[in-house]
Order: C-alpha cells, then structure tokens, then sequence
C-alpha cells in the first residue's frame, strides 16, 4: 500500500540507507573499541598503559552513531511526511470523485476520523519500519555474522534462537490483541460521527429539548470504547511479561556461557565485556520490539479504513477519452429517461422533454414525483439507467463531469454555506474570480448593498452552514455564486420554497430577471413561482403526466389544475409592510 508513494524518492532512499549502515556498524564497533580498552589495561594480556587512542576511538564511534542515526531520520522525514500528506490528498480527491448515493450512506464525521487516523497510520508505520524494524534486523545480522567469526557458533545460535522467539512471542500475542485496538477504532469512529452529526444538527436538538438523549447515546459509544480499551490495556500486561521471560532467559544463558570461557582462559575479560555490550545494545532495541510491532500493527489497521475509501468503486466516471462540453445554445434534452436508485424502486419513467435554448422549463408535481431527481441527474451525480441526456445534442455521459458542471449553475432549496466569510462564499462560484467580479455579482444578486452595510462588510463570517444568515440572504448568496459562474443552463432547485411569502416574491423576481436569456429548469412546489414559465411540466410518480403553459394546462382541468385550486384555497401568509 506504501510503496507507490515512497519510490518516488530513490535518492533519498539511497541517502538514508547509507546513513543507517554507517550509525550500525559504528554502533556495533563500539563493544569491540570498549574490549580492546578492557584488555590493555589488563596486565596479563599487555602493559599497564592508558589506551589513549582507543579511548579516542571509542568516543567516535559513539559519535558517528549518534550523528548519522539522525542524519538518516532527518532525510527520511520528507519521504514520511510527503506519503503521508499524498495518501490523505488521494483519499480527499476519491471521496470527492464518489457518487452521491456513497455519501448518503455514510457518516461524514466517521470518514473524517478515518482520513485522520489513516494518515497518522502511514506516517507511524513507515518511522517505525524505517527508523527500528530495518535497524534493528541489521544490528543483529552484523552482531550474528561477528559471533560466528570470533566465538563459538553456540553464542550465535542462543542469540538468534532469543531473537526469533521473542519476535514470534511477539506477532502471537500482538495478533490476539489485534481484536481489541480494531473494537477501539471502531467505537472512537461511532463516537465522533455520532457527536459531528448531533453538533451539526444543534438546532433540532434544542427544539426537541433532546439534549440528554443525544448525551446517553453518545456515552453508549464512549463506554464501548472504554470496555475494548480496559481490555486492550489489560492484555498489554501479558505481552510485556511474556517479552521480559524470553530476554531474561536468553541473557543468563549468554552470559553464563560468556563468564565460564573467562574462567577456562578461553575469553578475555575484554571478551565478557564486549559480548556483554553486543547483547545490551540488541536488547534495547528488542525491548522496543514489542511496542515497535504494536505500533506498525497499529498504523496497518488506521490504514485500512482509508485504503478501503480508496478501493471504493466511483459509481459516476468519465468515459475513456471523454472531451470538453460544448455549449452553444444550451439546449437540454430528456431522451426516454428512466432512472432507479435501486433494482426494486423506479424513481423516474420514460421522462422526454427539450429545453430550447433560453427558455425555462418548470418541473411540478407532488413529494417524492422526481422533480429533484431530474437536476441530480442533469449534473450527473447519478447516471440515467434507460435514455440518455443531452446538451447541445452531446450525450453528458460522453463529457467531463468538470466542464458539465461548469457550465450549470444552480440555486438550491436548502443552501448550504461554508463556515467562512461572505466573499469565500461567493467566491466559491468561480474561485478565479476577481473581486470586482463577486462584487458584481453579489450586486446582480441584490446583496451588495446588505454586505457593505456590515460591520465587517464581504469578511463577515456566516457561521456553521450560513446560520448567521436569514433565509433570503443565504439565497441570494446562492444566487450571486450561481451567477459568478456565467453559466448556460441554470437550475432552480425549490429555491424559494423555505422562504416566507414576501421574501419569496422579492427574490422570484430576482431569479426571473437573471434567468432572462438562460435555459433553466425549475424545480417548484409552489405554483405561484412558475406562471409565467415557457412550459410547464407535472411529474406523477416519475411519469410525465401533463405538459403545457400555465394557462393551457388550467384550461385542460387536469392534475395541474387541481393542485393549483388545492394551493388557493390555503390561507395565505400575512403579508409583512
């Protein structure tokens, strides 16, 4: 999984790895530099004399170790930090290339958490690979091949039989703890998309005074967290004991072997001291051996959550050698067009209309027709599974998504804004745009004036989702991002139907005006809004089941008719002076 994104830095690699065999074989070097001290001043081997220039050595051979032990973690660090920054850049760019029906049934606090853990997993397991599994491996390799060359081949072997054993007691009970740590990501996951979705939806706690509630549900997570914590924990003593027996027993049995050839006259005491230093210098980094495995198992484990968003398949993708949408007029066509968001549930059938170029089109009908579904569609968040949709006569399937949804714009029912500041928002249309092009825009939007009027005027912040804002200013910040993006075709999605009756007359004239000269299509609840509409067209069901204009479709009688006589007779809102 790594891989791909750390090749990409062969001279840095290269540079590391020459770093590491230098601080390891220096460290190695340093018993053998502290034997040759012990046995000078030994009188029995040779003159009672101050070993200055091993001494001497002795000191840089630490020092070389030191050093070039952090040389290497210094020109790794970019090779860490840069797979880790491209891993969570590739998991950002794929969540966003998923389709809609992805993120419908997701938590998008829980796949947050799975970003974040998953990039610290890629930074933990490549430090603690490349900076103690590699160096370690090494270290005892070097210290095993110097064994065999100035010992009996039973130091060797009692040192790699306590190493493997300690390694295999380690992967054995690491795994049987594996279960544990996974139950705690999965809990920590739950409890942050549970607390994200209830801060996300304050409001409508408060209205229903479920403050409490929300708490009980969000402590049920926490304290299943807690439990496979306790229990992880808990078997972390096992672990430990288990590495402390194998270590414990392999030094006594070294350093016995050690001490009875010092007394046969077979090892100098220069030679006790230096197998003495070889076996403390492997046991440190064996004693991290068991955390270091923990940690990469760790780092595996945040990984796979974020790998698995990657492997994720993108239900809407460009078609192999797709080109740039062409518009010219604008012209939108609806050819036989069926849609299912699953096998057993029809959403739209056989719908067929044409928007000629600088007309507007007004989809009405009751709940759950599929007037919605048609713009989801037109912007291709979800691809048609009968006919075909076309702009200009190009099938939107056979464009870029980026060039289609370039040359849409829309103003939608619930806008949504980002909690940063009116000019971002705005902004955000066309992130290219100068200021003298928002201003202009928020000025066709007829929001200029109440910006200025601001303390803070374009650098006032709208709050979580544009809460700050009124219902009428939050649209006109949506209708001053649709119009930065000069669109050809633009969509109103029931952009007035959360408003109250004046402020909905206000800003209907406002998207009449803007949408003079513009294909649009209209998703309306509210018949008022439509009148004056070129064609008007009313969904049952996901079928067309009347077409005309507003007049012609009243004089028929029909489904368009009654729902225009239901509406009448519902008492109007007080209008406001």
């Amino acid at each position: 999984m790594l891989w791909p994104y750390v090749r990409r830095y062969p001279g840095r690699m290269f540079v590391a790895a020459a770093f590491l065999v230098i601080a390891k074989v220096a460290t190695v070097w340093v018993p053998v530099a502290f034997k040759d001290i012990v046995d000078h001043l030994d009188p029995r081997i040779a003159m009672l004399t101050v070993p200055i220039a091993l001494i001497a050595l002795y000191g840089v051979l630490r020092l070389i170790g030191a050093l070039f032990g952090q040389l290497r973690d210094t020109v790794f660090e970019r090779v860490s930090q840069r797979a880790m920054r491209a891993s969570g850049l590739d998991a950002f760019r794929h969540l966003h290339e998923l389709s809609l029906r992805f993120h419908l049934d997701r938590h998008t606090g829980g796949i947050g958490r799975d970003i974040s853990r998953g990039t610290r997993g890629v930074y933990n397991l490549l430090g603690w690979v490349v900076f103690n599994i590699i160096p370690t491996l090494f270290e005892i390799v070097v210290v095993i091949a110097l064994l065999l060359q100035h010992f009996d081949w039973r130091y060797a072997v009692i040192t790699l039989a306590t190493m493997l054993l300690y390694i295999a007691v380690t992967i054995w009970i690491t795994e049987w703890r594996t279960a544990g740590v996974r139950a705690m990501n999965e809990a920590e996951s739950t409890a942050n998309a549970r607390a994200v979705d209830s801060l996300l939806n304050y409001e409508t706690v408060k209205y229903f005074g479920n403050e409490s509630f929300e708490a009980e549900r969000y402590d049920a997570d926490l304290r299943r967290y807690e439990d496979a914590a306790v229990k992880t924990e808990s078997s972390l003593a096992v672990l430990n004991g288990a590495q402390a027996l194998v270590i414990a027993v392999g030094l006594t049995a070294l350093m016995a072997m050690a001490a009875m050839g010092v007394v046969a006259h077979k090892l100098s005491v220069g030679d006790i001291v230096m197998v003495n230093g070889w076996l403390l210098q492997l046991a440190i980094p064996l004693n991290m051996l068991g955390f270091t495995w923990r940690q990469i198992k760790q780092g595996v484990i945040d990984m796979e959550h974020m790998f698995g968003l990657l492997d994720e398949h993108a239900e809407v993708q460009d078609a192999p050698g797709a080109k740039p949408l062409v518009a010219r007029g604008g012209e939108v066509r609806f050819e036989h067009v069926s849609f299912r968001y699953n096998p057993d549930r029809a959403i739209l059938d056989d719908i067929d209309f044409t928007i000629p170029p600088g007309q507007t089109l007004a989809v009405v009908g009751e709940t759950g027709a599929g007037k919605s579904t048609l713009s989801r569609l037109l912007f291709r968040f979800y691809d048609v599974t009968g006919g075909r949709i076309t702009i200009d006569g190009q099938d939107i399937r056979d464009v870029t998504q980026e060039s289609l949804r370039a040359a849409i714009g829309i103003v939608p029912q619930d806008t949504v804004l980002f909690n940063d500041t009116i000019y971002y928002n705005i902004a955000y249309g066309r992130t290219g745009a100068t200021r003298e092009e928002v201003e202009a825009a928020a000025r066709a939007a007829h929001i200029h004036d109440f910006v200025t009027s601001l303390p803070q005027g374009y650098a006032t912040t709208v709050g979580e989702r544009g809460l700050k804002l009124s219902g009428g200013e939050k649209q006109r910040v949506a209708i001053a991002r649709a119009l930065l993006k000069h669109p050809a075709i633009l969509v109103f999605d029931e952009a007035t139907s959360a408003l109250d009756t004046r402020t909905e007359k206000i800003i209907q004239a406002e998207l009449s005006e803007i949408a003079r000269g513009r294909t649009t299509l209209i998703v309306a609840h509210r018949l008022s809004t439509i009148v004056d509409a070129d064609r008007i067209l009313v969904l049952d069901r996901g079928r067309v089941v009347e077409t005309g204009t507003h007049a012609e479709l009243l004089a028929r009688g029909g489904r368009y008719a009654a729902l225009w006589a239901m509406q009448a007779r519902q008492p109007a809102e007080p209008a406001t002076a």
